[in-house]
């Protein structure tokens, strides 16, 4: 490839999640011949250069604490007619990484922005867990505090599809704990160090998996999707659930519809019988 057919152009580029032969013959050519490299941890990427042969290559830093400040430069580089590869520490960038604020800039600014696809955690996660995957949400990181993580778990519990999230070694249990108490039966899926060597899938209910998840490496999290006959039984739990938090009727009646798409009046009723016991 010629070096002038990059110029002008933003590259988002995948790189490996652990296993450095995942790395596209694409995104080497593109690495090698881009004017700039705007990675989320220039170390990281300066020890995926050198594994990879590239040499002397321009890199700025590129991290959610200072996407604002180098977007403006990014523009620069582009208006220069430079080339400009962003890559993040592992997979593909601006997947619950920092980078989308720039991408947005530079197609606002009317820019040609080309993906170099690649390695993905939770793609890879969900192309060989055997969960459904004809539709799948993919929730991003879970929050990290508890009151926030259990809203969210709750609405994730009773959607209709295959949802997967990230979550790190150092709350898998308190999470995994926590779907214990909210919804025992639910079915999930572990994915741990993926690519890498001591890669593990694991597949059962909380209460099976808190027994044999080891809290080391990274997560990928995977929710079986919510099954209709038992929406009955979990809308009530769920009610209950928002009654022992000390939520108002009204509150968790509002909270159910938003979670399970029922109608108001529906919910009400039930709520109503809930909270009079």
């Amino acid at each position: 490839m010629c070096g002038n057919s990059l110029k002008g152009t933003l590259y988002v580029v995948a790189t490996p999640i652990g296993n450095l032969k995942d790395i596209t013959l694409r995104a080497i050519e593109i690495l090698k011949n881009s004017d700039i490299i705007a990675a989320e941890d220039t170390r990281r990427t300066r020890e995926l250069l050198s594994a990879l042969g590239i040499k002397g290559k321009r890199l700025i830093s590129c991290h959610e604490h200072n996407e604002k400040e180098i977007t403006e430069k990014i523009l620069n580089y582009l208006r220069e007619g430079l080339s400009v590869s962003l890559v993040s520490d592992a997979g593909t960038p601006t997947i619950s990484d920092p980078g989308y604020k720039v991408v947005r800039a530079v197609r606002e600014e009317g820019f040609n922005v080309t993906p170099i696809p690649g390695a993905s955690a939770v793609i890879a996660a969900l192309s060989a867990s055997g969960f459904p995957t004809d539709r799948f949400l993919f929730y991003g990181f879970l929050p990290k505090k508890r009151k926030k993580r259990q809203e969210t778990l709750k609405e994730i519990l009773y959607m209709p599809w295959t949802v997967a999230v990230y979550e790190s070694p150092h709350r898998i249990e308190e999470t995994l704990k926590e779907i214990a108490t909210l919804m025992p039966e639910k079915r999930l899926g572990i994915y741990r160090e993926i690519t890498k060597l001591y890669e593990e899938f694991l597949e059962g209910t909380a209460g099976e998996l808190i027994e044999k998840v080891k809290p080391k490496g990274e997560f990928v999290l995977l929710f079986y999707p919510f099954k209709e006959e038992n929406k009955e039984e979990n809308i009530e739990e769920l009610i209950l659930s928002f009654k022992k938090e000390g939520l108002s009727l009204k509150e968790a009646v509002k909270k159910t519809c938003q979670i399970t798409g029922r109608k108001r009046n529906e919910i009400y009723q039930k709520a109503l019988e809930i909270y009079k016991k």
